[in-house]
């Protein structure tokens, strides 16, 4: 019947829908794949046809899944947004936020620690995604906020710059290039590179300065993590470049970082969020914390320029 159907079915089927896989749609739910797959199969009994086409390695949406989704997505946003309001005075206020992988597990221990303790009555709920779809579920009030890297194209989104952050090369600690200070983006050309895939926008980033200074490593490896690339690297598998706050808390003595030489690369750390919906008294605060932190972020980096 239909009056069986309830909000949890509902989240269950967009949080499937987004990863096209059982596994991590259950991983994600906190739920068992076997418990998944049948409330799923009983959404779709009481609709009478399916929503997911069955793939090997993943699920599909079938048309009536897709015009399903979009009617789900906004059921939970009213439901969210109307529990938003009315518990504002509430004591479990929370802040869903997004951030893309490279910034994810960097930036944002210090900053939730240091938010934990000035408002330890709100809960912050991270989730970790590519920038397109990061953008995609603020957009569509998924997620209350996120924290990203230019270049974004998100006309739904209000993008605020936070800071300028130094691109860095990082080598094998015994690397030929390691001896020196800076080093020349022209330099390494004749070495093979270890990058991230495509889906990630520091991968534009890196590929935009090198084409301005009409340069083309060689890539010979790529992966999805920057954790993967610094072992890769460890392992002289090749060059790469990375994130400064990756070597923040790099503590490895099997690689080294360096500055280049001239007109270093960096990337702009921006915050996101959805303008037109409205922002909770708990995400405020939590903004106004990422944009002090961020101020102080940025200030240590001019220190240490400077100090090169």
């Amino acid at each position: 019947m239909r009056s069986d159907l309830n909000l949890y079915a509902l989240e269950q089927f967009v949080a499937l829908a987004r990863t096209r896989n059982f596994t991590r749609a259950a991983e994600e739910l906190h739920v068992s794949q076997p418990a998944l797959s049948r409330s799923i199969r009983k959404l779709e009994d009481q609709l009478g046809k399916p929503l997911f086409e069955r793939r090997p390695r993943e699920v599909v949406l079938t048309e009536l899944g897709e015009r399903l989704l979009g009617r789900a997505r906004e059921i939970l946003r009213m439901i969210d947004e109307t529990l938003t309001e009315f518990s504002e005075a509430g004591r479990n206020p929370r802040v869903r936020l997004g951030a893309i992988p490279t910034i994810a597990p960097y930036f944002l221990p210090r900053v939730l620690g240091g938010f934990s303790e000035v408002r330890p009555d709100i809960r912050v709920v991270v989730q970790e995604d590519t920038t397109d779809q990061l953008v995609r579920r603020c957009s569509q009030g998924e997620l209350d906020v996120v924290i990203l890297a230019f270049p974004v194209a998100a006309p739904l989104l209000q993008v605020e710059p936070l800071f300028e952050e130094e691109l860095l090369l990082v080598m094998p600690a015994q690397h030929a290039l390691a001896t020196s200070r800076t080093v020349s983006i022209s330099a390494l050309e004749r070495y093979p590179f270890v990058t991230l895939n495509e889906v990630h926008c520091l991968s534009e980033n890196i590929a935009s300065f090198c084409r301005r200074k009409s340069v083309q490593p060689v890539s010979m490896e790529r992966t999805s993590q920057l954790v993967t690339v610094q072992e890769l690297v460890s392992l002289d598998h090749g060059l790469s470049i990375v994130p400064a706050m990756a070597r923040e808390i790099d503590t490895s003595q099997t690689r080294v970082y360096r500055s280049f030489t001239g007109d270093r690369p960096q990337r702009t750390v921006a915050l996101g969020w959805n303008a037109e919906r409205p922002i909770s008294e708990a995400t405020q605060a939590f903004m106004r914390h990422v944009r002090e932190k961020s101020v102080t972020k940025a200030g240590s980096r001019a220190s240490l320029r400077g100090a090169s």
